[in-house]
């Protein structure tokens, strides 16, 4: 499954033929990313699609040394259940 960064659009994405999953996110300062959203149409869901989303945009936190704030719950919940990804959090 191949994620796309799309910096100018401040999203992560998976293209499924016509379909669209993403994982949203926005600059909360300059060390620091909100990650606000995630979504997969309905015919993507249950594939794991948003998990790999979320793991793919918190290692590219985790590489470019940047902290992270799960607003999004889905991001949260992966994090709790992922405990490598804690650090990241921001606190």
């Amino acid at each position: 499954m191949n994620v796309r960064h799309e910096p100018e659009n401040s999203r992560f994405v998976v293209e499924v033929g016509d379909d669209l999953a993403l994982l949203e996110y926005s600059s909360f300062d300059d060390e620091t990313l909100e990650y606000s959203h995630t979504f997969v149409p309905p015919a993507l869901r249950g594939q794991g699609i948003a998990s790999h989303l979320t793991e793919h945009a918190l290692q590219y936190a985790l590489d470019n040394e940047l902290a992270v704030i799960p607003s999004c719950p889905f991001v949260a919940a992966f994090i709790q259940s992922n405990p490598k990804y804690r650090k990241l959090v921001k606190r």
